[in-house]
């Protein structure tokens, strides 16, 4: 899964930005160019200023190219924005989401309780990343290098649902091949591994493992993740390859809880599932 297991991204999420998300990167390119010719600096000159080059400012301004960070703090500096400029940077990391990302992005922004199960590769939200980084570089047909920057800038702008306070409820399971499928190198592997045993140490997260020895397994349908949100109706996200959906239909959502809740009996328990890792680990 793009949004929730995580899988390479290539198909139709290759879409580059729609109209909402174009728009945001014209306003704010613009407001840069009022504020660099108020202070009566070029495009180079700027540039100079922060760090950039004549060209990637020029791509800032005409909404082709959406602003770092860091770009838009060092410009609002250098131009004496008091604030405006960096205050932007929120927009632009949302605008720099894919649509159907956003979408995902903030049904989990708004989830009391999330459960992911993960097929094939680590779950979106629990990946490092190397790991993401390298899922996007292996997509076919590949991808540029401007295209990989934005959908693992996305991928890891979705994880800060772990630094919510209060935190969602969240739960995850990974089936075993995800543990031992060396993506990114054996080092790469044993990085994403630290990070399972660190995120499953979490109070409001827990971490199960289905091992491929089970003789029964009712998730072989694939990936998908439920999303409870605080006012609303549930939801499920549901991707296979290049095809992704967000399910709203409540008999539809029922079913995909009733098979989570019997993959998660079928798991090791989390205690059990983080020694596992454990294990793995030191095997790697």
């Amino acid at each position: 899964m793009t949004g929730g297991a995580g899988q390479s991204g290539s198909g139709a999420d290759e879409q580059d930005w729609d109209d909402v998300a174009s728009d945001v990167l014209k306003m704010v390119g613009k407001q840069v160019k009022r504020w660099r010719e108020r202070a009566g600096l070029t495009q180079a000159e700027l540039g100079r200023a922060i760090g950039y080059g004549e060209e990637q400012v020029s791509s800032v301004e005409r909404g082709r190219r959406p602003p770092r960070p860091e770009f838009l703090d060092g410009a609002d500096e250098a131009l004496g924005a008091d604030g405006i400029l960096s205050e932007f940077k929120e927009d632009v990391e949302r605008a720099k989401l894919p649509r159907k990302v956003r979408d995902l992005a903030k049904l989990e922004a708004e989830a009391v309780e999330l459960g992911s199960y993960a097929h094939s590769v680590i779950d979106g939200l629990l990946q490092t990343q190397d790991y993401a980084q390298t899922l996007f570089e292996m997509s076919t047909p590949a991808l540029d290098e401007e295209t990989i920057e934005r959908y693992v800038a996305a991928r890891m702008a979705r994880q800060t649902i772990f630094d919510r306070r209060p935190g969602p409820v969240m739960s995850f399971v990974q089936e075993e091949v995800t543990l031992r499928r060396p993506v990114g190198g054996k080092m790469a592997l044993r990085r994403q591994l630290e990070r399972l045993l660190d995120i499953g140490q979490l109070r409001n997260v827990s971490i199960q493992v289905m091992p491929t020895d089970r003789e029964e397994h009712v998730g072989l349908g694939g990936s998908f993740q439920l999303l409870d949100p605080k006012t609303g109706a549930k939801a499920a996200h549901v991707e296979v390859q290049q095809f992704s959906r967000v399910v709203s239909d409540r008999k539809e959502v029922r079913i995909l809880e009733a098979r989570y809740g019997a993959i998660r009996a079928q798991a090791l328990t989390p205690r059990e599932s983080l020694a596992f890792i454990e294990k793995v680990l030191g095997e790697t």
